[in-house]
C-alpha cells in the first residue's frame, strides 16, 4: 500500500537536478543510520511460536513467492542481498505450495526444515514499535456536489518520483519527488498548497469524499474502499506521493498539549479534529505529505511488494533494511494485549522507518479499524531466511 524537508533532501534534490543555486552555508549533518544486526536464534527461543496458527501465514507467503520467483534467479533479495538470491527461495517456495491447508504442525515443521530465524536489532537493540493499519471505507461520489467536496486525486502527469539509492548507495531507502521546470527538478506542492488550488482538482479528482477527515486518513492507510451513493463499492490504492516528509499529526497534538501520549489513537485524533474544525484543518496542513490514488480492480489491497495483503499476516517494514517477501515473527505487547504471530513482510509506509519497526495490516472494516487504530505495541521480531550459505548475514 506504501502509505505515507531536511537539508539532506534539499541537497540531494539540488544535486540530481544540477541546480545553479548555491548550497546553504551550513547544513545539519544527516543523522547516522542505524545498523541492522541479526542475532542467531532458535525456534524454541521464540515466545508464541508453538501457540500461533502459523499455517495462517502460508497463503501470504505463497503470494510473495509468486512475486519473488518471477524475478531472475540470480537477483539479490533485499538490501545488500541480505536474503540471498531468488534461486535460494525456489525450493522453500515449492515446498510451501505442497503444505496441507490449516495444518499448524506441518507448517511449523516446514519452517524448521527450510528457514533459519534471527533476532532483528538496530545497533544491537531489539526493542521496537509495532503499529497497525487497515483498509478504511468512506462515503464518496464520482461527481462533486452536496456533501461530496473533498477530492481524491489521481497521480498528476508531471509528478516525478526518484529513488535516491539508484544514484548513490548511501542514499538507499531515501526518495524525493518533484516536477521538472526548465530542466530542473523542483519540489512538488505541499498538502496546504494542493488543498488551496495548486493542482487542477477538477481534472485530477477520481472521487469526491463526503468527509475530509476520512479522506486524510485514507492517505495515511494507503488504500481503501469508497461507497458510492448507489450503494456500490469501489477500491482505490496508492499511486504516488508529493515527496514531502510525512509528519504525524498525533505527535503534533501531543507536542502542543492537546492530547497526552497515552491518549493518542486514531479515534482520539479524529474526534479532536471534528471538535475543532478550523484548528483541525490547520492541523492536517501540518503534514505536508499528500498521497495520490488510482482505481483498483480485482483483489485488494496490494502492498509495496506487489502482492495482495492478507489480514493479520502482512507486515509493513522499512525496505531499506529488510527484504520484502520474507517471513517474520512478531513478539510484542500493547498493554495487556500480546501480539505473537507469524507474518510476511509485504508492504512499506512513510512512517515505518528503522530496522525494528513494523505496521501490521488488520484487514478491512470496522473490526479491523478497532484493532489497528489504537495499536502501539513494543517488542521484537525475528527474520526467517532460507537455510543456505548464500544468504548473507549483516552481523559481520
Amino acid at each position: 500500500m506504501t502509505r505515507s524537508g531536511t537539508w539532506c533532501s534539499v541537497l540531494a534534490l539540488l544535486a540530481l537536478a544540477a541546480c545553479a543555486a548555491p548550497a546553504p552555508p551550513t547544513a545539519p549533518p544527516k543523522a547516522a543510520k542505524e545498523k541492522l544486526l541479526l542475532e542467531p536464534a532458535s525456534y524454541d527461543a521464540i515466545e508464541g511460536w508453538n501457540q500461533d496458527q502459523v499455517s495462517a501465514a502460508i497463503p501470504a507467503l505463497l503470494k510473495s513467492c509468486a512475486r519473488r520467483l518471477a524475478q531472475p534467479p540470480g537477483a539479490k533479495v533485499g538490501p545488500d542481498g541480505i536474503g540471498g538470491t531468488v534461486e535460494n527461495w525456489r525450493a522453500p517456495c515449492a515446498a510451501a505450495s505442497r503444505l496441507p491447508a490449516a495444518d499448524d504442525n506441518a507448517a511449523r515443521a516446514y519452517f524448521v526444515r527450510w528457514f533459519t530465524p534471527s533476532l532483528v536489532t538496530g545497533n544491537g537493540d531489539a526493542d521496537g514499535l509495532f503499529t497497525g493499519y487497515y483498509e478504511p471505507l468512506l462515503a464518496g461520489s464520482r461527481r462533486r456536489g452536496g456533501a461530496y467536496q473533498t477530492p481524491l486525486l489521481r497521480r498528476p502527469a508531471d509528478l516525478v518520483m526518484v529513488q535516491l539509492g539508484l544514484f548513490r548507495p548511501e542514499w538507499r531507502g531515501d526518495r524525493i519527488a518533484g516536477r521538472v521546470v526548465k530542466g530542473d527538478l523542483v519540489p512538488y506542492p505541499t498538502r496546504a498548497e494542493i488543498e488551496r488550488g495548486a493542482l487542477d482538482t477538477g481534472t485530477l479528482a477520481i472521487y469526491w469524499a463526503a468527509d475530509p477527515v476520512d479522506a486524510f486518513f485514507l492517505e495515511v492507510q494507503g488504500s481503501g474502499r469508497v461507497r458510492l451513493p448507489d450503494g456500490r463499492t469501489v477500491s482505490v490504492g496508492y499511486d504516488g506521493q508529493n515527496g514531502r516528509p510525512y509528519v504525524s499529526i498525533g505527535k503534533v497534538l501531543v507536542e502542543r498539549g492537546q492530547l497526552t501520549k497515552d491518549q493518542v489513537s486514531l479515534d482520539s485524533i479524529k474526534n479532536w479534529i471534528r471538535a475543532h474544525p478550523a484548528d483541525g484543518r490547520a492541523l492536517l496542513d501540518d503534514n505536508p505529505s499528500y498521497v495520490f490514488f488510482r482505481e483498483m480492480k480485482g483483489e485488494t489491497p496490494i502492498g509495496a511488494e506487489g502482492a495482495v495483503l492478507t489480514a493479520g499476516r502482512s507486515l509493513a517494514v522499512d525496505r531499506a533494511y529488510l527484504p520484502l517477501g520474507a517471513p517474520m515473527f512478531i513478539d510484542a505487547r500493547d498493554g495487556n494485549e500480546i501480539v505473537r504471530r507469524l507474518v510476511v513482510a509485504q508492504d512499506t509506509g512513510g512512517a515505518i522507518r528503522g530496522p525494528v519497526r513494523g505496521d501490521l495490516f488488520w484487514g478491512f472494516g470496522a473490526d479491523a479499524e478497532r484493532k489497528a487504530g489504537p495499536m502501539k505495541a513494543h517488542g521484537r521480531y525475528y527474520l526467517f531466511l532460507p537455510k543456505t550459505d548464500a544468504a548473507i548475514s549483516p552481523t559481520s
